[in-house]
Parts: C-alpha cells; sequence; structure tokens
C-alpha cells in the first residue's frame, strides 16, 4: 500500500462513479451497512483497494479508505483512521479480513 496524494474524498467521489455507492458504518464489531442495516463479519468483506492518507497540516491526522464488496454484491466504501488515533477494535477487523479477499489490483486507475 503506497502513501496516496490526493484527498479521500477525491477517491470516494471517483469510486462512487463507478457503483460504490454503499455507505459502510464500524460498530458492534461489525461492518455494518448503513442502508439495510446488515451486520457483516471480516470473512464476508472483499477488499477491492484501500488508499493510505496524512493531513497536509498534521502529519498524525492518518486515516485508510477501503473499497469494499460484500458476499451478497454491495459495493462501497468505508474510511478509518489509524496511528495514534486509531479506533483499535475497527483496525483489527479490517486485519481479521482474510488475505485471499484482497485484490490482486487495488489500483483505482485500473477500474473501467
Amino acid at each position: 500500500m503506497k502513501k496516496e496524494q490526493k484527498h479521500e474524498t477525491d477517491y470516494i467521489k471517483k469510486y462512487q462513479d463507478e457503483g460504490y455507492t454503499t455507505n459502510y458504518l464500524f460498530e458492534n464489531g461489525c461492518l455494518i451497512d448503513s442502508e439495510s442495516k446488515y451486520a457483516y463479519q471480516p470473512d464476508e468483506i472483499y477488499i477491492v483497494a484501500h488508499h493510505r492518507y496524512e493531513g497536509m497540516s498534521n502529519p498524525d491526522d492518518m486515516s485508510i479508505l477501503y473499497v469494499i464488496e460484500t458476499k451478497d454484491l454491495k459495493k462501497g466504501t468505508h474510511l478509518i483512521g489509524y496511528g495514534p488515533t486509531a479506533d483499535l477494535e475497527e483496525a483489527e477487523f479490517f486485519k481479521d479480513i482474510p488475505k485471499k479477499n484482497y485484490s490482486k489490483n487495488a489500483d483505482i486507475n485500473e477500474l473501467t
């Protein structure tokens, strides 16, 4: 995962234009579809891409944008903080996603 220079919202918009419109929230140890309220477990999540950001004015302001597809074919994004201000339970959830569920090609520029 390389460090990205664009702002998170630039990528979120680009992915939304590609159909990644579902919003996910992290709650009670699960990733929740904000519309259907379905609670996904790590093995039900597929990571299409991920992008890392550092704040321009504060290097401690760090985040990762995950581009997600689910076992039931929903597509969306989820932004988490990392570094000193990270939610450790949320970070562990993403670490628990099986490595086989991560795309080999996580570059948005490869999307058609």
